[in-house]
């Protein structure tokens, strides 16, 4: 019996700042990472999972992004991505159609910070443990049990 590959979406999560957007894409040992931006918003992601299977994800974001200043960092469990944001504005979502996300597409609380708290912590430098969570995979086996969580709020 053969087995076709076929494209799926891998599990996103997201959470924004005032000047950039995170997203997390949930992909366990993922090879053939691709990840594309482009100025007007448009974000594309592309993987092959360990069993083979291609995952492909392409998302219109709510407003303009800086392509050159956004990272990726791949992980074993997961790939994060910090995307800056052209304006430094809230976002009323992630995408620019107004429309509830896709069910794979889910808020990031671990990351996940209001107006009100950004505020408080301008004071303090909040960029340092930013970039060491960015850096540091072990912080992505925090992951997948709050993904269950997410999940489940979500779905309620």
């Amino acid at each position: 019996m053969m087995l076709t590959s076929k494209n799926r979406h891998p599990e996103v999560l997201w959470a924004q700042r005032s000047d950039k957007v995170y997203l997390t894409i949930a992909l366990p040992d993922a090879k053939n990472v691709s990840v594309k931006s482009e100025p007007q918003g448009l974000f594309s992601f592309s993987a092959m999972g360990k069993q083979g299977d291609s995952f492909e994800l392409s998302l219109e974001l709510y407003e303009t992004i800086v392509p050159e200043g956004s990272k990726v960092n791949i992980g074993l469990r997961n790939i994060i991505c910090s995307i800056p944001k052209e304006k430094k504005e809230w976002w009323k979502g992630l995408l620019r159609s107004g429309e509830k996300p896709a069910p794979y597409i889910k808020v990031d609380w671990n990351k996940w910070c209001d107006e009100d708290d950004e505020e408080a912590d301008q004071a303090s430098d909040d960029d340092s443990a930013v970039v060491e969570d960015e850096s540091s995979d072990e912080d992505g086996l925090l992951y997948l049990p709050d993904l269950e969580k997410a999940r489940k709020m979500y779905s309620d």
